[in-house]
């Protein structure tokens, strides 16, 4: 064999060397894709896997105490956490009875978003014109009061505001889905309401006119 064939030979070899090497190394990363095992993985680039930062609840050598975790510092107040006007985060006054009035100022802004706010968590169950046949009530027959009830639109607007908070009865609590602010502003649009209805029907307790932007129904 000349030293041609031989040279040829070889390269052929070194090919198919490398080739076979490509392939077991894509066969191998391959499979560990999406496979399960009980040890943990191996990773040649741990890009951001390892980080320097303690974990919660893990120990750490470097406090008197050997928590990772750290106590706030005394005085610390979380974002959102300063709640100075009691009557505006819990609806009641510092003698801890309910406010009677909202405690904002009440313009077409407020009601305007109280409407926005009242056709999302509220009309589902006391329809869009309160009386308590919303569309759980007329598909599932869930009983829900009517917001023109004379007890209802007799309590303190902080009570209100509780209700809504820790909810009552069948009604579950709106505390995280809905903040403060919305919460008046929804009491705000519930007066509207009660006023519309008191004007078009003097003394009646069970007509109700809906609002000129909404329909007769909540269908």
């Amino acid at each position: 064999m000349d030293r041609g064939a031989n040279g040829r030979t070889g390269r052929g070899r070194r090919r198919g060397v490398t080739a076979l090497a490509l392939a077991g190394i894509v066969g191998i990363t391959g499979c560990a894709r999406g496979c399960t095992s009980s040890r943990p993985p191996i990773h040649p680039n741990p890009s951001m896997f390892n980080q320097p930062k303690v974990l919660p609840q893990t120990a750490s050598p470097f406090f008197y105490n050997g928590a990772s975790m750290r106590e706030p510092v005394p005085g610390t107040i979380p974002i959102g956490g300063l709640k100075e006007d009691e009557a505006l985060f819990t609806g009641k006054g510092a003698d801890g009875q309910f406010v009677a009035k909202i405690p904002v100022a009440v313009d077409d802004a407020l009601v305007e978003r109280g409407h926005d706010r009242f056709r999302i968590y509220c009309q589902p169950c006391h329809d869009a014109r309160g009386d308590g046949k919303g569309i759980l009530f007329q598909r599932g027959n869930v009983p829900t009061a009517s917001l023109h009830q004379e007890n209802i639109r007799n309590y303190p607007d902080g009570q209100i505001f509780d209700v809504i908070t820790n909810g009552k009865g069948l009604m579950a609590s709106y505390r995280w889905p809905i903040p403060p602010a919305d919460r008046w502003a929804i009491i705000a649009y519930v007066r509207e309401l009660e006023r519309k209805r008191l004007a078009g029907a003097p003394g009646a307790s069970t007509s109700a006119a809906a609002p000129a932007d909404q329909p007769a129904n909540s269908k």
